[in-house]
């Protein structure tokens, strides 16, 4: 788990902020849709464009209530976790087929996997969202032409590591013993990193970024099923 404590008002500042912008947003979505469907009369196309741009804009800015909402669950311990013996094979090969497409590029995904299979005790829609979103934003991170490399292997100790990044990221993992604090407020990329992070936690894991100023690359540790 993380060493830093939590702030037992945290969560419910963020579940109040979930409640207070949840009602203004569903008044202000309803009337775009209304507006769209020319109920107060026809519109011309730049009022339709602007709207459109509008209902865009809503429609993120509820996903990121949404986000919210979880990681307030996820910091007072209320959300829900239905675990059970799963594969981590099968939650990174979901991860990686549930990724959306980049908007401006392509970054292909090279799914490197050790073994025929790697039994863990774990939420695996909770897991398998968790890893695509961290993917996710690795993946617009890098800067290279190269594909990101998604490497699982099991661990000297026991348990699993999953190594995200480009050959040269790899290397510094493979070569270098020193974790850097794993930064999950990263520009763009909402609040999915801040949940993604505790998800992983609540699984008994934890996740570090590249070691040295490297973006781009993270790796992460789980437990073998007992």
């Amino acid at each position: 788990m993380s060493d830093t404590p939590v702030d037992p008002r945290w969560p419910k500042i963020l579940s109040l902020s979930v409640h207070e912008f949840r009602t203004p947003m569903t008044v202000v979505s309803g009337y775009i849709r209304m507006l769209l469907k020319d109920r107060a009369g026809p519109l011309s196309d730049q009022q339709r464009n602007l709207l459109e741009q509008a209902e865009k804009a809503c429609v993120r800015l509820t996903a990121l209530l949404s986000e919210m909402s979880e990681l307030s669950g996820l910091e007072g311990g209320t959300a829900p976790f239905n675990r059970h013996g799963t594969d981590l094979h099968k939650a990174l090969r979901d991860a990686v087929s549930q990724l959306p497409p980049l908007p401006d590029r392509e970054v292909p995904i090279d799914l490197q996997l050790v073994g025929d299979q790697a039994p863990i005790e774990a939420d695996p829609v909770r897991l398998t969202n968790a890893l695509t979103s961290i993917i996710r934003a690795l993946q617009r991170e890098l800067v290279s032409d190269a594909a990101l490399v998604v490497r699982q292997r099991r661990t000297e100790t026991g348990g699993y590591e999953i190594h995200i990044g480009d050959d040269e990221t790899l290397a510094l993992f493979d070569a270098e013993e020193a974790r850097a604090p794993f930064d999950e407020w990263r520009g763009g990329s909402g609040l999915v990193l801040p949940v993604a992070r505790r998800v992983i936690e609540a699984h008994g894991g934890r996740i570090w970024d590249a070691p040295g100023a490297r973006k781009a690359g993270a790796r992460i540790e789980l437990p073998e099923r007992a």
